[in-house]
């Protein structure tokens, strides 16, 4: 009798799963078109990050490549004075 049961109890579950089989379909179709607009909407705001970061180092340029070629030329200086002489290589 358990058996007849539980192939009863399985049969009426997979009825009621495949008439909601339908409804389950439209609220996976909403949820993947939520995802969707979602990711679409993100990544604009990212390219909107981009773009602003992009122009804040063109707007800024005037200001950080001068320090960069200042820094540059402090460097250079500094390994060539770090270089020992031919004296100091011949003792």
């Amino acid at each position: 009798m358990k058996t007849f049961l539980k192939i009863v109890v399985v049969a009426a579950v997979l009825i009621v799963a495949i008439k909601l089989s339908p409804l389950v379909f439209i609220f996976a179709l909403l949820g993947l078109l939520a995802a969707a607009v979602l990711g679409a909407v993100g990544l604009s705001l990212l390219a909107g990050c981009v773009a602003v970061v992009i122009a804040l180092v063109a707007a800024l340029a005037p200001i950080w490549i001068p320090v960069l070629v200042v820094m540059g030329v402090i460097s250079l200086c500094r390994k060539l004075s770090d270089r020992p002489t031919a004296a100091a290589i011949s003792a």
